[in-house]
């Protein structure tokens, strides 16, 4: 049941990506950003904890999941830090992530061959 749960919610997020792409005139980066910061506001609301706990990976991949996990950040390294927390809690939570995703675009970069347009 569980990865039933992921792959509604996941896809009903990738769903609403889509019609905001193909319905709106907003940019790609400008729905991304907005998935980020829903993802925060739901999470600082209270509200995206229990979609979580509900669909798993399905609500913690997508970008409103890094949001979430950037409010959980802060939220932890405020109550650990204190005022400090608010500038490193966002980057310390995802830290992880993020090194990844350097690290495998380098090795992507590497292993690629670029072609001209």
């Amino acid at each position: 049941m569980q990865f039933l749960w992921a792959f509604l919610v996941g896809g009903a997020l990738c769903l609403i990506g889509q019609v905001l792409i193909d319905r709106t005139s907003l940019t790609p980066a400008r729905i991304l950003t907005g998935f980020v910061v829903a993802g925060v506001i739901l999470s600082a609301v209270g509200l995206y904890e229990p979609l979580v706990e509900l669909a798993g990976e399905g609500a913690a991949v997508p970008l409103s999941g890094f949001g979430h996990l950037m409010a959980q950040g802060v939220r932890d390294a405020v109550d650990r830090d204190g005022a400090v927390g608010i500038l490193t809690g966002a980057l310390s939570a995802a830290a992880a992530g993020i090194g990844a995703a350097v690290v495998l675009s380098l090795a992507a970069g590497l292993v690629s061959k670029p072609k001209e347009k």
